[in-house]
C-alpha cells in the first residue's frame, strides 16, 4: 500500500463563489495580511469599493465604497490601512473612525503590516516603520509620522518589491524584490533580498527570492536559536539557504545549510515566490510561482515532501497560525491551506524517506506519534548498555512524553550513583528542566530529595520559573517544611480546602473570605473560626466579625460563632462579638440577647450590669434574667426584671444591699397592694433593718396607700415610729 501523504490540504474558501470579480484576483489589487481577512479592491459599474473576507466567517463579506490606490487590513482586527497616492490613512470599521494618518513626503511602492501595532512602508529610497496602531490587547503611543529605519540598497533599484518581513524583536528585516535579468545567460527572473541588523545599522545585499526569519530550540541550548532562511533560483539551479543570525554564546552553534531545490524538466521557469516557517514543527514550507509545494527540516536542511497543489501562482501567502500551516490565494480565487498532517508524517518519513533520526527529532519538537516504538526501543538499549545520560536525553525529548512516566523515574532510582558524579536519576531531572516544565510524578520525585537537603530555595525558584507542575501531594510533601510554600504550591494547583486551611495557619485570615468568593468555594466557617480561635483568640474575634458582617451576609451562623468562643472560655470575646452583632436589637435575637446577659451574669456580673444600664436590649427573657441577676447579687436589676410579687417580696427585704433613695421610688412603680405586701414583708423579715426605708416609703407614698392602713400595719408590729 502507497504511503499517505504527509500533508494535510484543505480549499478553505472560493473567492468568485463569494461574489469577488476574477479580474481583481491579483497581487496588485488582494492583500493577505493574516490568516485573518482578504482584501479585494474592486471596481463595479464604475464605483469602487474595497470587499473585506474575514475567513472566521467566509460568508459574510464587507464591501465598503472606498477609492483608495492600496488597501490592507489589520493582522487580527477589523481595522484597515489606505493608501491614496501619498496619503496614509488607519480606519476602524467597527468605530467607524479614523485612528491615525500621515501625507508621505515621497512615493510609495510597497507596505504591510508587521507586527499588530505596526506598518512598514517603502519608499523608492528608504524603509519606514510607523507605529499607527494601539491595539485593546497591547496599547502603546501611536507615532504622528513613520520613522526612516533603513536606506535602499543599490542592487534593489528598479525592482518590484514583493515583500518585507522583520523579526518580532524588529532587530532583523529583509526586503525582497524581483525584476526582469538582463543577463543573457541568468535564470530570467532574478531576486533581490536586503538583510538588514538594526543593532550594527549594517545591511547585505541576497541573491534571492523567497525569505524568512523563525526561531528553534536545539538539543542542548539554553535558549531559541535565530535563522533566517531564504530561497533563490540561478541559471545553474536553485538552493534553500539557512544561516543563523545573533548568536548567543550559551547556545550551541547552528551549522547553516545550503540544499537543492529541485525543479521538474517541464518547471523550467518556476522559481520560490513566498516561504512560511512552521513554529510547532520546525518546518520551511516553500511555495513555487508554478503552485508546487515543498517542505524542509528547519534544522537539517532535509527536503521532506514535494508536490504540486495548484495549477496557478499562488501569489500571496502568510502563515495559517490554527494549523502552524501555510495560507495563500492563487489567480482562481482559492484560499488554499497546506500543513503537516500528525497522523502520517513520521510514518512517510520512516517509510519513504528512511530517515530514522529526522522521524525522532520531529516527532519529539511537535509531539507528534508514530515514532513511540524508535523511543521505546532506543530508550531501552541505551539504559541496557549503562548510557544513562543519553537514555535521560531519549525519555525527557519522547513525543507525548511517552517515557516521562513514574515506571522510568523509577528505573533511574535504581541505579546506584558512581562517587563523584551526578546521580542517574538527577541527571534526568536535569535534562528535563533544561527541557521544560516537569509533570506531576516527576515533581513529586524532584521535591522529596531537595526538601530533605533543606534545599527549598531550589523548589522556591523552580515554581517562580513553572517549572513544576502543582499538585495536592506536592503541596503535602511541602506543607511539613514550609507553610508559605505550600500555600503557594496549593494556590497553582487550586485546592481551595487546603489553601484557606493555609491562610488560617499561617495568620493570613483577611485572605479566607477573598479567596473562597474569587474561586467560588464556601469553607466551613464554623470550623475553621473554631480553628483559628484555638491558635490565637483576638485573631479568632476579628475573623468572626469578618464573617457575620460580610456585605453579602452573614457567612456563618451568629450561634455558632458564640459556641466556639464559650467551648474556649472566651467570654470576653464572645460579649464583644454579641454586643456587635445584637446592636439593632431585633425581636428574632431574642435568645442570644439572653444568652449574652447570661454568660455575664455567670463570669462578670458587672459587665451584664453595665449592658443592663445601657438599655440596649428589649427583647431578652425577662424571669430567666431577673432570677440571675438575683443569683449575681444584682438586686436592683432583678428588681427591674421581677414581676411576680412573691419574687419581689424575697428581693426587696434585703435593703442593706439596696440604694435607699432607689428603692423608695421602686414602690412607686407598683400597685397599692403590692407595696402594703412589701412594707409588711420587710418588717416581718427584718424590722431593725428595714424599718426606716419602710418609714421613708410610706411617707412619700401615704396619700396613696392611705394613712389608716400604714397605722394599722405599723401597729401590727408594735412600732411606733
Amino acid at each position: 500500500m502507497a504511503d499517505q501523504r504527509p500533508i494535510s490540504f484543505a480549499e478553505l474558501s472560493q473567492l468568485t463563489a463569494l461574489g469577488v470579480q476574477p479580474a481583481s484576483i491579483g497581487f496588485a489589487t488582494l492583500t493577505l495580511e493574516s490568516d485573518r481577512f482578504i482584501c479585494v479592491r474592486e471596481e463595479v459599474n464604475g464605483a469602487k469599493q474595497v470587499v473585506i473576507i474575514d475567513l472566521n466567517d467566509a460568508n459574510n463579506v464587507m464591501r465598503r465604497p472606498i477609492s483608495a490606490e492600496s488597501a490592507i487590513m489589520h493582522l487580527t482586527e477589523k481595522v484597515i490601512a489606505l493608501r491614496a497616492q501619498r496619503q496614509l490613512q488607519i480606519f476602524s470599521i467597527e468605530a467607524k473612525a479614523k485612528v491615525s494618518s500621515h501625507l508621505m513626503h515621497e512615493d510609495i511602492e510597497f507596505w504591510k503590516w508587521i507586527s499588530p501595532t505596526t506598518l512598514g512602508i517603502v519608499t523608492t529610497t528608504a524603509v519606514y516603520h510607523w507605529v499607527a496602531y494601539s491595539p485593546p490587547s497591547h496599547p502603546v503611543q501611536v507615532q504622528e509620522a513613520p520613522v526612516k529605519v533603513f536606506d535602499r540598497h543599490a542592487s534593489l533599484a528598479g525592482n518590484q518589491i514583493i515583500n518585507y518581513r522583520a523579526t518580532s524583536d524588529e532587530k532583523w528585516l529583509v526586503l525582497v524584490g524581483i525584476s526582469s535579468n538582463t543577463n543573457p545567460g541568468g535564470f530570467k527572473v532574478k531576486g533581490a533580498m536586503q538583510l538588514y541588523s538594526r543593532e550594527r545599522g549594517v545591511s547585505q545585499p541576497i541573491e534571492g527570492h523567497a525569505a524568512a526569519f523563525a526561531e528553534l530550540r536545539l538539543d542542548g541550548g539554553a535558549e531559541d536559536t535565530k535563522l533566517f532562511a531564504f530561497a533563490v533560483r540561478t541559471a545553474t539551479g536553485a538552493k534553500l539557504h539557512i544561516v543563523e543570525i545573533d548568536h548567543q554564546a550559551s547556545n550551541p552553534v547552528y551549522a547553516k545549510k545550503a540544499v537543492d531545490v529541485f525543479f521538474p524538466p517541464e518547471a523550467t521557469n518556476d522559481f520560490p515566490v513566498a516561504m512560511q516557517v512552521s513554529p510547532r514543527y520546525g518546518i520551511v514550507y516553500l511555495v513555487t510561482k508554478y503552485g508546487f509545494i515543498h517542505l524542509y527540516d528547519l534544522e537539517t536542511g532535509t527536503c521532506i515532501y514535494m508536490n504540486r497543489i495548484s495549477g496557478e501562482t499562488m501569489f500571496v501567502t502568510c502563515e495559517h497560525e490554527s494549523t502552524s500551516g501555510i495560507i495563500g490565494v492563487n489567480r482562481k480565487g482559492q484560499v488554499l491551506s497546506v500543513t503537516v498532517d500528525d497522523d502520517t508524517v513520521i510514518p512517510y518519513i520512516l517509510r519513504t524517506l528512511n530517515n530514522t533520526d529526522l522521524a525522532i527529532r520531529l516527532a519529539s519538537r511537535a509531539n507528534l506519534p508514530g515514532a513511540d516504538d524508535l523511543y521505546t526501543r532506543q530508550f531501552a538499549n541505551l539504559f541496557q548498555s549503562g548510557n544513562y545520560a543519553e537514555a535521560a536525553k531519549v525519555a525527557a525529548n519522547s513525543p507525548r512524553g511517552i517515557l516521562r512516566t513514574p515506571q522510568t523515574i523509577e528505573q533511574f532510582k535504581g541505579v546506584p550513583a558512581t562517587a563523584g558524579a551526578l546521580s542517574p536519576i538527577l541527571q534526568y531531572f536535569g535534562i528535563l528542566l533544561e527541557k521544560g516544565k516537569l509533570n506531576k510524578f516527576e515533581s513529586l520525585e524532584l521535591a522529596r530529595p531537595v526538601l530533605v537537603q533543606g534545599r527549598k530555595q531550589l523548589l522556591e525558584k523552580w515554581l517562580k520559573e513553572d517549572k513544576i507542575e502543582c499538585s495536592e501531594e506536592l503541596g503535602d510533601i511541602v506543607r511539613s517544611h514550609d507553610m508559605t510554600l505550600a500555600l503557594s504550591v496549593y494556590l497553582r494547583a487550586n485546592v481551595p480546602n487546603k489553601v484557606v486551611a493555609c491562610f488560617a495557619e499561617t495568620g493570613q485570615f483577611a485572605k479566607i473570605v477573598v479567596y473562597a468568593k474569587r474561586v467560588g468555594y464556601t469553607p466551613d466557617y464554623g470550623s475553621l473560626l473554631q480553628h483559628i480561635t484555638r491558635l490565637n483568640p483576638d485573631q479568632g474575634a476579628e475573623f468572626a466579625g469578618q464573617l457575620v458582617n460580610d456585605e453579602s451576609g452573614p457567612l456563618v451562623d451568629v450561634e455558632r460563632v458564640v459556641d466556639v468562643f464559650m467551648s474556649q472560655n472566651m467570654i470576653q470575646q464572645a460579649t464583644s462579638f454579641l454586643l456587635d452583632a445584637l446592636k439593632d436589637n431585633k425581636p428574632e435575637q431574642a435568645h442570644l440577647q439572653t444568652r449574652l446577659l447570661e454568660m455575664n451574669l455567670v463570669n462578670a456580673p458587672q459587665v451584664a450590669d453595665a449592658i443592663l444600664g445601657n438599655e440596649m436590649f428589649s427583647h431578652y427573657d425577662r424571669p430567666r434574667i431577673a432570677n440571675l441577676c438575683e443569683k449575681a447579687g444584682l438586686l436592683q436589676r432583678a428588681l427591674e426584671h421581677y414581676e411576680d410579687i412573691a419574687d419581689i417580696k424575697r428581693v426587696v427585704v434585703h435593703t442593706n444591699l439596696l440604694t435607699a433613695d432607689w428603692l423608695v421610688n421602686y414602690f412607686g412603680k407598683l400597685t397599692v397592694e403590692q407595696t402594703l405586701e412589701c412594707f409588711n414583708e420587710m418588717l416581718r423579715v427584718n424590722i431593725r433593718q428595714n424599718l426606716q426605708v419602710v418609714v421613708q416609703a410610706a411617707t412619700k407614698y401615704s396619700d396613696l396607700v392611705g394613712p389608716v392602713r400604714l397605722i394599722e400595719m405599723f401597729e401590727s408590729f408594735k412600732t411606733f415610729e
